[in-house]
């Protein structure tokens, strides 16, 4: 808890220091590969924003821009390398042409859903992008979806930031809570959302 303070106090003070493109950095590094949790990047900035330091609006635009980045960052590496890996040595790790053309068809028809629900999902949204990419997903479709995901997740982190301040304790309380309201919703979207695909072929 005591370095989780070290760290908070550092990134609130490297926040009030970069501004807004600080946001955008480390939303950026939380969406591509590198360790570096958006819990701990955007509750600080809507603490300045509520000491009227920064705007809450653009904390939020900055927090969702950089996540976009960062999983299109995500998305090309996956679009550059990995599909011609899988294709060459896919066989030595039991990835064969017939599942790459599933994971094609997959992501054609329920790209945006997995995108989105992926987006709000700890340990997963940073992975998304790249059986998204290896697919080849319709990139206009994967941006809006990651960005709504993204969105939510922000918003969500820069109002508690902004409502309840910079104690970290209360900080990851309510964050624990909230994981655990997105984790229900997002089994409920996903029940929903088999309901009505199932549904819409019986009625085809």
């Amino acid at each position: 808890m005591e370095l989780l303070h070290t760290i908070t106090g550092w990134i609130v003070q490297t926040v009030g220091q970069w501004g807004y493109p600080g946001i955008i950095v480390m939303m950026f590094l939380e969406s591509s590969f590198f360790p570096f949790p958006s819990e701990v990047v955007v509750p600080p900035a809507g603490y300045l924003a509520a000491r009227g330091e920064m705007s809450l609006t653009l904390v939020i635009l900055a927090g969702i821009g950089g996540s976009l980045l960062g999983a299109l960052f995500n998305y090309w590496l996956a679009v550059m390398w990995g599909r011609p890996f899988f294709e060459k040595y896919g066989r030595y790790v039991l990835v064969s042409k017939d599942s790459l053309d599933k994971a094609d068809r997959f992501f054609a028809e329920h790209g945006h859903i997995s995108t989105f629900i992926g987006r709000l999902l700890p340990g997963i949204r940073q992975y998304i992008s790249l059986p998204a990419g290896i697919a080849r997903m319709n990139l206009p479709l994967f941006a809006a979806f990651t960005a709504l995901g993204a969105g939510l997740w922000v918003i969500v982190l820069a109002l508690v930031g902004y409502y309840i301040g910079n104690n970290q304790e209360l900080v990851q309380h309510y964050l624990h809570q909230i994981l655990l309201g997105i984790g229900i919703f997002a089994v409920v979207l996903v029940a929903g959302y088999v309901f009505l695909k199932k549904r819409a072929k019986r009625e085809a």
